[in-house]
């Protein structure tokens, strides 16, 4: 048996926003960045720049926020498997950090580099 309901466009649309919902309740980074995320939108619109550097400011914030819900899922997973402290666990969790603070020196970096051009 496998734990994969039937697939179902609006069941499947309930799962993801529950899952936004259950984001933005337990993660506090996750909810930090959604605030910060209006400021980046609100700075994104009054920059004064081209199309192209606008959407690309505007992408890789919201690759932010996609890498912290992935990190938080794989922290939940882990936390399911074992609540001991194991060199595996730390790790996934770890790199899962990892990619998200990746995310976000590159979001600042393509700021720095629209701005200062």
């Amino acid at each position: 048996m496998h734990n994969k309901p039937k697939y179902n466009l609006f069941k499947n649309w309930k799962y993801a926003i529950d899952g936004l919902v259950t984001a933005i309740k337990t993660e506090s980074s996750f909810k930090l960045e959604l605030f910060c995320a209006i400021f980046i939108i609100v700075g994104i619109l009054y920059i004064d720049t081209s199309l192209t550097n606008k959407l690309i400011l505007l992408v890789s914030g919201i690759l932010v926020l996609i890498v912290e819900l992935i990190n938080s899922a794989i922290e939940n997973v882990v936390d399911l498997c074992t609540k001991e402290i194991h060199p595996l666990a730390k790790n996934a969790k770890d790199i899962g950090s990892t990619a998200v603070m990746v995310t976000i020196s590159l979001h600042v970096v393509c700021w720095v580099f629209i701005i200062i051009s």
